[in-house]
């Protein structure tokens, strides 16, 4: 029988009760002492969503079968994914001191929750790191660091750990955003970086409702406050969700996706260093740049430390 999983989990569901069931599985196979479960409610336009919300909350109802406390916090009403996930969140973290986080669409490795509980207690002390990501976009394009793990200024959210000192620094409503444009401007590895994701975190900004999402905001509070974030060298996340009735994650972005790995060893961690090319690397996957030598060839000059001051970055 597994080690029960020192490090609470937040569990993050709505209507899917197939996805759910198949990341409850792995969460179960974790054995985790404490389990949150967030729940949004079901649409008022939606005819069929009462019936799917209510099927998810059965579902977590008989799964949970294993010596573990659960905290409930069930919407009664539809919060919509920006509010339902950044309220639940926060109470997490009234509650506890660290978390790993899992939404109903993030089937992770079972390396996923030891990689978490390792760093969260490694890292614990280090302000200069607010999250650890399991997710690695680039990993099929770049060659892995010695270590299980290196560090980046993305906070990727598809499965994810934090504690409360970070958490708390969370500004949802980006509010800071005019004090905080030099340290914001001054994080992305590239000018051709920042060419993309300032505007993408403007716009989130200017109508939160439209973007409906909470995760901008998570981004934005660590660049902007200099946060370091730690991503696997190889991925401990499959994405599930990709659909036509997903908001954040259409057909259109399901070249994203890749299987789940182990995590490989964590036993020597490296430097809190970024590397800007790495960095950089993710953007250019999340957009969809064709692998060629020329666009790598752009890339290395762009981040190039001695041309960082002269190219803008």
């Amino acid at each position: 029988m597994a080690t029960p999983l020192r490090t609470p989990v937040a569990f993050l569901v709505f209507n899917r009760p197939e996805l759910t069931a198949r990341v409850l599985e792995r969460i179960r196979a974790a054995r985790p002492r404490q389990l949150f479960v967030v729940a949004d409610g079901p649409r008022a336009d939606r005819p069929g969503d009462a019936a799917k919300v209510t099927a998810v909350r059965d579902l977590l109802e008989r799964g949970v079968d294993w010596p573990c406390t659960v905290h409930r916090d069930y919407a009664d009403q539809n919060l919509g994914c920006a509010h339902r996930v950044a309220s639940g969140i926060s109470r997490v973290f009234e509650q506890v001191e660290e978390a790993v986080i899992l939404e109903d669409y993030c089937l992770p490795d079972p390396s996923f929750f030891p990689f978490c509980d390792t760093l969260l207690s490694r890292y614990r002390d280090d302000e200069r790191v607010m999250h650890i990501g399991g997710t690695n976009l680039a990993a099929p394009r770049m060659r892995p660091p010695a270590s299980g793990y290196w560090f980046s200024r993305h906070a990727w959210v598809w499965g994810w750990a934090t504690w409360r000192r970070a958490w708390r620094h969370y500004d949802f409503a980006m509010s800071s955003w005019n004090d905080r444009q030099p340290a914001l401007r001054a994080s992305f590895a590239s000018a051709w970086e920042r060419r993309y994701w300032l505007p993408t975190l403007d716009r989130a900004r200017q109508d939160l409702q439209k973007a409906n999402t909470w995760d901008y905001s998570w981004h934005y509070t660590c660049r902007s406050l200099g946060g370091v974030a730690i991503l696997p060298a190889r991925n401990l996340i499959e994405n599930l969700g990709f659909g036509v009735d997903h908001t954040h994650t259409p057909l259109s972005l399901s070249r994203l996706s890749q299987p789940a790995t182990d995590a490989g060893d964590l036993a020597a961690g490296p430097p809190v260093r970024i590397s800007p090319y790495r960095d950089e690397l993710i953007s250019r996957v999340y957009m969809g740049e064709k692998t060629s030598l020329v666009n790598d060839l752009k890339s290395r000059i762009r981040t190039a430390p001695f041309l960082a001051e002269a190219l803008g970055r």
